[in-house]
């Protein structure tokens, strides 16, 4: 299925000179959502899977249908002051400034086999964020799996260390 087709672009959002990719498009359309959903849980299937994480916000969206397609439990990763019970946290750098996310500090135990998934890999600041918190609480990140890939920014080098995998790239 040509996923790029029902992702919306809409240039100059949020600011000028960006090409903002517009999931939501995608999201409406049940075929490629299904598609979608269904290839991530494919490529996720044989890894004996524990946990799916999925950053704020769009990686809950992802994330979570294909936990329950795998049959693993789902974790989200928030902004500070979002969860309710004891967190550990991890700032990381952005462009212009730093950013932190957060994990309940009994969301993960030792040892389980951890897969994140979201909808893109930019940078590949958030993602990292979100596998050092996975492996501060014991956690082995097996696997990244995203929608869209935006190669020009090389998030992958700044991820090297991981196996990571988009279905679609620009």
């Amino acid at each position: 299925m040509d996923l790029r087709s029902t992702i919306r672009e809409i240039q100059d959002f949020p600011k000028p000179g960006i090409g903002y990719k517009d999931i939501t498009t995608l999201l409406k359309d049940k075929e490629a959502f299904k598609y979608t959903i269904d290839t991530i849980s494919d490529q996720l299937r044989d890894l004996n899977i524990d946990i799916v994480v999925g950053p704020e916000s769009r990686g809950f969206i992802f994330g979570c249908p294909v936990a329950y397609n795998i049959g693993a439990g789902f974790v989200p990763i928030r902004k500070p002051g979002k969860l309710p019970a004891e967190t550990i946290k991890h700032e990381y750098a952005l462009e212009y400034g730093t950013d932190v996310l957060e994990i309940h500090k009994d969301a993960i135990t030792k040892g389980q086999r951890v897969a994140i998934v979201d909808d893109l890999l930019a940078t590949g600041g958030t993602v990292l964020a979100t596998a050092k918190l996975v492996e501060q609480l014991g956690g082995e990140v097996v696997s990244l799996n995203f929608l869209i890939e935006l190669l020009f920014l090389n998030g992958r080098e700044v991820l090297k260390d991981y196996k990571a995998s988009s279905l679609v790239q620009y």
